[in-house]
């Protein structure tokens, strides 16, 4: 640590216990202390000092966890212990681990879990342009004017803006290809419902250059040093500010 210290948020977060954004939170709530002072936020971090959440003393988690799982349906991204299908229980790892971003309840497949909040913001973040790719199954026949239109930019009103444009690829008579660069709240589905389609199927199977591949639902794998490796150049120049709220960063 340097003379300088580091942030509270950025502290808790890299000890794995949450999201910089989270650690805010529970910083606000008074749930975190220095040296048995309720801790506010902007605080700094110094050698030597205690830092304690929920009454509990926090260190600094030194080895790099990066899990790839392949989430079911009806299983809830977030760390939080009051939703009873919360990812977290369900993984049941070891070491205290929490979504990378998020993927919508009734959606499933691929999401990253992670002790290291830098990565989390650093891929998550929209302005970053990080890719995340879906394969959808519809309720009508995907047709070319559908394909065109969805990856042209399509008008959210609810959510005040336009989707970015976006790869789109026809792979069978109800089913696409779709490769976003960005997460806005339950994006995918929205978009569909412009067009006049239902969304009855919706798997992450990519994020970036990590593939879900033949991992099994409900199970997960550690991502390989090659991945990490390569995951790291693509994001060296990402900018690691605090992510969007989580209601916009889900699909």
């Amino acid at each position: 640590m340097q003379d300088t210290g580091i942030r509270i948020n950025k502290y808790l977060s890299e000890a794995g216990i949450c999201s910089r954004r989270e650690a805010d939170r529970q910083i606000e709530a008074g749930n975190v202390t220095i040296n048995g002072k309720t801790a506010v936020t902007g605080d700094r971090i110094y050698e030597g000092q205690q830092v304690c959440y929920m009454g509990r003393l926090v260190s600094k988690e030194e080895e790099m966890i990066l899990l790839a799982v392949n989430k079911p349906a009806g299983i809830v991204c977030t760390a939080e212990k009051r939703e009873r299908n919360n990812i977290v229980d369900f993984i049941h790892y070891p070491k205290r681990i929490y979504p990378v971003g998020r993927l919508d309840k009734d959606s499933e497949g691929l999401i990253l879990m992670t002790n290291n909040g830098d990565i989390v913001n650093k891929m998550m973040r929209a302005g970053n342009m990080h890719e995340k790719e879906y394969i959808v199954r519809v309720n009508r026949e995907v047709t070319e004017r559908f394909v065109h239109g969805m990856a042209n930019g399509v008008p959210l009103t609810e959510l005040n803006t336009t989707t970015r444009k976006c790869r789109v690829e026809k792979l069978g008579k109800h089913k696409f290809r779709i490769v976003l660069t960005q997460g806005l709240n339950r994006q995918i589905r929205r978009m569909c419902e412009y067009f006049g389609y239902r969304v009855v199927g919706l798997e992450r199977v990519r994020i970036m250059n990590i593939c879900l591949g033949d991992l099994k639902r409900g199970k997960y794998r550690n991502v390989t040093e090659e991945e990490q490796k390569e995951l790291y150049e693509l994001i060296r120049d990402s900018s690691n500010e605090t992510v969007l709220p989580k209601t916009q960063n889900r699909i």
